[in-house]
């Protein structure tokens, strides 16, 4: 993957946008989190994504705003880079510095969580964060360690994963002792997709770790994909 195209703007970028704009103004403590200690990695991030979106056609960047391809304009308040991140771009955005032998969920703007909440998972480690996920044994702990430490400057990583849901509401947040109760195609109607990707800023050597969603009916994905 091209440094350039971890950010993505899809068709539901205007839906999706507005639903982000909503969360931030009506829940923020619920979606917006960043410790002090990491606001270099955070200005950084902002910057980075601005770079980006600079050399795209469908976006308009000054040194004061960006026009959106949904014809809204954000003000770039760097004094708060994640709640500007959460108006810039369809992904959630987490910040991951490491800390002692593990990676640290130091800020993230997480609008369209998939059953966690960021209360949970704020300032834990990568093991914490996968509480209470089954297959995230020791063996799978040390896999994924090793590639947030691997992931190198200038060359993305990403992954992508799937689960039905029962609704197509974006902000799913669930508490570690709550569990889904649909689990497969035949109990939901709804097929919940993120693209998720893992690059490093070179400055503060932070991790970012970036979630794209979208969400299809189960008719769709049945036309896409017959076997699913």
């Amino acid at each position: 993957m091209k440094p350039a195209d971890w950010i993505i703007v899809d068709d539901a970028h205007a839906a999706q946008m507005a639903e982000r704009a909503r969360l931030l103004e009506n829940l923020r403590d619920n979606v917006l989190a960043m410790d002090e200690s990491a606001r270099p990695a955070a200005e950084e991030l902002l910057q980075a994504v601005l770079d980006v979106l600079a050399g795209r056609p469908d976006h308009r960047v000054t040194q004061e705003s960006v026009l959106r391809p949904d014809g809204v304009t954000v003000t770039l308040g760097r004094h708060d880079p994640m709640a500007t991140l959460g108006h810039l771009v369809q992904q959630d955005l987490c910040l991951m510095e490491k800390h002692g032998n593990e990676h640290v969920l130091t800020a993230a703007v997480l609008c369209f969580p998939a059953s966690w909440t960021l209360e949970e998972k704020f300032l834990r480690p990568l093991t914490g964060i996968h509480v209470p996920v089954d297959e995230y044994d020791d063996t799978m702990a040390r896999r994924v360690q090793r590639l947030f430490d691997g992931v190198q400057v200038g060359r993305p990583i990403w992954r992508f994963n799937a689960l039905w849901y029962a609704d197509p509401v974006l902000h799913q947040p669930r508490r570690e002792n709550e569990r889904r109760p649909e689990r497969h195609a035949v109990e939901a109607r709804y097929l919940r997709t993120e693209r998720q990707s893992i690059l490093r800023l070179p400055k503060t050597g932070a991790v970012v770790f970036g979630i794209h969603t979208s969400v299809l009916e189960q008719a769709t994905v049945r036309a896409l994909w017959p076997e699913a």
